[in-house]
């Protein structure tokens, strides 16, 4: 037995390809319902024909130049470089974004914590139904919440900074 299968694996390997593809069949039941199955023994069944699969072998890498050091480069030869001073412009701009960001959400915080009052805010003259209050009170306590994180994120980023 172990003759035969490398006997069989021996052919396989001088033929130079192996096919992958099989028959296919089309087989409709009673009901009309179609199905593809790789064997046609059922009623119903007919072999169906399907076109070669097309392959392309992938282009050839090329290996990347090595640089004046021996080694290869990081980043692509035209991959676009930026200036020392231009990108600490961008740095300082990107900081007083960022400033200017925690400030006005830090002001939202304190309006938004002063509304709030303790969790007791004002009832407003729409609200005789207390579960609209609550409803407010608790929409009131997200707003804070999420605000306070936003407050977080944007400490952690302007710290982050260089």
């Amino acid at each position: 037995m172990k003759q035969q299968l490398a006997a069989l694996m021996l052919c396989v390997a001088a033929s130079g390809h192996v096919s992958a593809q099989s028959d296919v069949y089309l087989c409709i039941d009673e009901n009309g319902k179609k199905e593809y199955k790789n064997t046609g023994a059922t009623k119903g069944c007919k072999k169906i024909d399907l076109p070669g699969i097309t392959t392309f072998a992938a282009p050839p890498v090329k290996a990347p130049a090595a640089g004046a050091s021996g080694k290869s480069p990081s980043a692509p030869v035209d991959f676009p470089k930026v200036d020392g001073n231009i990108q600490k412009e961008r740095d300082n701009d990107r900081k007083q974004i960022l400033q200017k960001e925690l400030k006005t959400e830090q002001q939202k915080l304190e309006n938004l914590k002063k509304e709030y009052n303790n969790g007791v805010p004002d009832r407003l003259g729409s609200e005789r139904n207390y579960a609209k209050y609550q409803e407010r009170v608790r929409l009131m306590q997200e707003d804070i919440h999420r605000s306070e994180r936003n407050v977080e994120a944007l400490n952690r980023e302007v710290s982050n900074m260089k």
